[in-house]
């Protein structure tokens, strides 16, 4: 934050009158301390959007109120040297240098003849002078070579051809013409191509003429020596003369606001307040000053530049206030007491070291040194007599005063004086530290007893009064000794001061507000809560017209007495000279206000409140490493783990420190807006998408000004892609599902190995269990062998041993597979039963029947679980029959299955059981579970459900059929 200097000034000092009007004016300066490029200033404009430039020998530097921005070569002058400006229409700033090229500012970017081929012209090493602009709005030059040249947005070019001209031409063209400054200085008014041009040697209107200032305000001035002229190509009438009003010195330059005129030289500013409506008093500023240029912005502030000095502001509230302390005619800055006599335009101010200050309505000051007995002596109070006349109250005595006294007279001498007061009838009442004086020819009543310092008095009557103390209140009547109220106890504590008004008593307190009472109760208590400026209250004033002011240590609050409501406050943002503010008077529409820093008065009716919002500019935008232009639309692509800043600020040259910002990054403007004092706006984490950013602001009492809005669009990168994502999305989804392949493939794949594994154990079980039954068939073989040789039948046991070895190889050879095709089942089979019937003595016959569908097909089944079958058929059931038997072997298909019917006609399953001993029906049922048990077997690693079943056919219901029908289904593999 700059530093600013309140500097006051002289104002008015009357040139051809006798008296001497002691009126200060606060102005603010700045410097290269505050960032100012230079000290020496040769001009200053504003531009379109609000900024105030200044040209110095170092470059040029851009005012927003509060910062300054400064460019130079590096930036894209053709020089620092600058040494005026001028500002177009189309928000451009042009810079002219000793060297003749020509270049301008921009929307933020510097343009001159290296980066903008439309500034590039042969300069001649001749300098630009003056500025012009047409309708067109292309802007024309006039270099010191007396050469015009003209800019279009395209080129520059040289108009006129090469004779020379002058600046009168160019003003002579006001219908073609618009010049970029107020003011011009030439060495003549005389313009020797317009013949018909009046030129006046005096005022040929007055100057309050209204037609006259308006056609002043209108048309360029001409500036000769120490006149002012007022320029048309018809007429020239001078207006100003500065010879007439003491002016010896050039005048350098001029500015007209509203109806004032400013007027600078090399060694002053001068000011002549409502020049236009015929006043004539002279003010004097800035004394031993070099003024260069003055401008008045469009607010209404007063910029005043210098050589050497740097940059003045007057701002614009500043002029609806005068202001008096020890740099204008008093003796010191501090100021305790105030009061404006009505009845005779006398002005008394009271300051410490017990001088009373006494202004006339001429503004003469009298001074009159009061209390010289040590300590503290200053003039606490001024207070009007009903029968005329001033008592004056300071630290140590009471003196009175009225016009035409040689020196206020001393009344009473009493020590420690706080306050008094005058009752209805015209006694002044009178308060010191323990004691109370009731009439200046009283004599004091001692309060010792009431163990409290008193501080304030209020006069209810002639006889009755209240007191404040800092312990609380208290009452009195006629000589008696104060009563204490003690109805509330809010009432019990400090109080700075009290105003009896219209039966209601206000209290102002050391730390708590202000008390209303009626009839000693509390009705009304005002606080900073009720927006009441402080609770520190050090005086109450009423006007007697329904106004109380409070003096407070941060400004003043004025209460409408009648209605009890707060109207406004008033503090140095206002215009005040400081918040600590000691005492208040008013005359008719004007207040006056003593404070720590001098003494303030202005129209209390007309104070000007600034409402008019700050402007919003943009400063800078940074994303990731990078800065950029301010603009309204900000595109860049997604940088990850970049932060987005926006850099903002506002233009307001009163007040700036009390700007504040909102910003809205949601687009909602009922809601969400972010209060802030700073300037910048951080987003560490801004993601891919589009964005608004809302900024306003406001200052003190203004409203919030219109949102700046910004879009940002950060584009995504390629991975950010919604078809980038989707492609992610994709292999990802294409990954896991790879993974769960594979992880499904290998419980799969451990599942299958599980399964083979079981199915290898199942099968080894199976062919352990076939392995189980060849011992059986192998020991029926060996006992017919037995027998046949027994028998002496030595030919028919060779064939039947060569047919049992054959039988024999294939049943090794079946016994390693897990299936046989049906074909081999049937041929071992039958080769099987042909050695039982040689056995048996041919005592059976057989038959093999296979349904038309097994021929098409070829089938394999598990080996060796018919045989059994076929074994206890022949030796169980057809073997013990008388007679021959038959036995019938029937296959077909019952879908995946293989029906496999065994029928004999032998003497049935029930007689063979009855007729088998223990040993032999336990190695039959041996041989069917067996079975039984290959089949569940089957069934675990093939999945196919096999069946055994024993009839005995008489027992069915087979008619008187007898034998035994097996039926087994097996599983099977089918084949083309």
């Amino acid at each position: 934050m700059q530093a600013i200097r309140y500097i006051v000034f002289l104002l008015f000092c009357l040139v051809l009158s006798r008296s001497a009007n002691a009126q200060g004016l606060v102005i603010r300066n700045y410097n290269v301390k505050d960032g100012l490029a230079n000290a020496t200033v040769y001009s200053t404009v504003q531009d379109q959007e609000g900024f105030i430039w200044f040209a110095t020998p170092t470059g040029v530097s851009k005012f927003d109120g509060k910062r300054f921005r400064n460019y130079t070569k590096k930036d894209g002058l053709t020089d620092n040297d600058v040494i005026k400006l001028a500002a177009d229409s189309r928000g451009r700033i042009w810079f002219f240098t000793n060297n003749g090229r020509l270049s301008y500012y921009y929307r933020h970017i510097l343009h001159n003849d290296e980066n903008d081929s439309s500034l590039v012209y042969l300069s001649r090493s001749h300098y630009m002078q003056y500025a012009f602009q047409d309708k067109a709005r292309n802007i024309w030059f006039l270099n010191t070579a007396g050469r015009v040249l003209q800019y279009n947005g395209r080129q520059t070019t040289y108009k006129l051809g090469t004779k020379p001209t002058d600046i009168m031409w160019l003003l002579s063209q006001d219908t073609i013409f618009q010049p970029l400054q107020e003011y011009f200085h030439l060495a003549s008014v005389k313009d020797s191509s317009n013949e018909s041009q009046k030129i006046f040697l005096s005022p040929a209107f007055p100057v309050q003429d209204e037609r006259f200032g308006s056609r002043i305000r209108r048309n360029p001035v001409v500036i000769v020596n120490n006149t002012l002229y007022s320029f048309t190509p018809r007429d020239i009438i001078p207006f100003f003369k500065g010879s007439e009003w003491g002016i010896t010195e050039e005048i350098s330059c001029m500015s007209i606001d509203k109806d004032n005129l400013w007027i600078g030289t090399p060694r002053s500013l001068y000011f002549i307040k409502d020049f236009f409506k015929g006043e004539r008093k002279l003010s004097k500023l800035l004394d031993n000053h070099f003024i260069t240029s003055i401008l008045n912005d469009r607010d209404g502030n007063i910029w005043i530049t210098t050589y050497g000095d740097g940059v003045y502001h007057i701002p614009f509230k500043n002029f609806y206030f005068a202001y008096l302390d020890n740099t204008n005619g008093l003796y010191s800055h501090s100021i305790y007491s105030v009061f404006k006599d009505r009845r005779n335009g006398l002005l008394y101010i009271g300051e410490n070291a017990g001088m009373l200050n006494i202004m006339d309505a001429a503004g003469r000051i009298q001074r009159y040194p009061l209390d010289s007995t040590g300590g503290r002596n200053s003039v606490l109070s001024i207070l009007p007599m009903p029968k005329g006349g001033t008592v004056i109250g300071t630290d140590n005595a009471i003196y009175e005063y009225s016009p035409g006294m040689r020196k206020p007279r001393e009344a009473l001498k009493l020590r420690s004086i706080k306050d008094l007061d005058v009752t209805p009838g015209g006694k002044v009442r009178v308060v010191a530290r323990n004691k109370v004086v009731n009439g200046l020819d009283a004599r004091p009543m001692d309060l010792s007893n009431l163990e409290t310092q008193i501080s304030s008095v209020a006069c209810v009557s002639d006889t009755s009064y209240y007191l404040g103390t800092g312990t609380g209140l208290y009452y009195s009547e006629g000589n008696h000794q104060p009563i204490p109220i003690q109805d509330d106890p809010r009432l019990s504590q400090s109080i700075k001061d009290l105003q009896w008004i219209d039966g209601f008593l206000w209290i102002g307190t050391s730390d708590q507000g202000i008390f209303v009472l009626k009839n000693n109760r509390v009705i009304r208590h005002f606080r900073t809560a009720d927006n009441l400026v402080s609770d520190i209250c050090q005086q109450l004033y009423y006007d007697g017209n329904g106004r109380l002011y409070v003096a407070t240590n941060r400004g003043v609050s004025v209460i409408d007495t009648r209605n009890r409501v707060l109207l406004r406050n008033l503090t140095s943002n206002d215009g005040l000279m400081s918040d600590d503010i000691r005492g208040l008077s008013h005359a008719g529409d004007t207040l006056y206000i003593a404070t720590s820093n001098g003494l303030c008065y202005f129209s209390r009716d007309h104070i000007p409140v600034d409402t008019v919002p700050p402007t919003v500019y943009l400063n800078a935008i940074r994303y990731g490493d990078s800065n950029y232009l301010p603009r309204a639309y900000f595109q860049h692509i997604y940088q990850r783990g970049s932060s987005f800043e926006v850099e903002f600020g506002a233009i307001a040259y009163d007040l700036p420190d009390l700007v504040e910002y909102q910003y809205n990054f949601s687009n909602d403007t009922s809601s969400g807006w972010v209060t802030t004092m700073s300037n910048i706006v951080p987003y560490p984490k801004l993601l891919p998408g589009d964005y608004t950013l809302l900024i306003r602001a406001r200052k003190y009492k203004s409203d919030w000004s219109k949102p700046v809005a910004l879009r940002i669009n950060i584009l995504p990168q390629w991975y950010q892609e919604w078809w980038a994502r989707g492609i992610l999305v994709l292999l990802a989804i294409m990954a896991i599902l790879l993974i769960l392949r594979y992880i499904i493939n290998r419980v799969k794949g451990g599942e299958k190995r599980k399964t083979e594994y079981n199915r290898r154990i199942a099968e080894l079980e199976a062919k352990a269990l076939t392995n189980q039954m060849n011992p059986h068939f192998i020991f029926n073989s060996l006992n017919s062998v037995q027998h046949l040789i027994l028998e002496k039948e030595e030919k028919q046991a060779l064939n039947f041993l060569a047919d049992f070895a054959t039988l024999m190889r294939q049943m090794l050879n079946n016994s390693r597979k897990s299936y046989i095709s049906l074909e081999d089942e049937i041929a071992f089979l039958a080769r099987y039963l042909e050695l039982e019937k040689i056995r048996f003595a041919n005592s059976f016959v057989y038959k093999f029947e296979l349904s038309q569908e097994l021929k098409e097909y070829t089938v394999y089944i598990p080996p060796m679980l018919i045989q059994p079958i076929l074994e206890n058929a022949v030796k169980h059931g057809l073997a013990p029959k008388n007679g021959s038997g038959h036995l019938l072997v029937r296959l077909e298909m019952q879908g995946d299955l293989l029906y496999c019917a065994v029928d004999d006609d032998g003497i049935g399953w029930e007689h063979a059981n009855s007729m088998k001993s223990g040993k032999l029906a336990k190695h039959e049922s041996t041989a069917l579970s067996v079975i039984k048990e290959r089949l569940q077997i089957i069934k675990s690693f093939n999945g196919s459900v096999g069946k055994l079943e024993i009839i005995d056919k008489f027992k069915s219901g087979f008619g008187n059929k007898e034998g035994t029908l097996v039926e087994i289904l097996i599983p099977i593999v089918k084949m083309l």
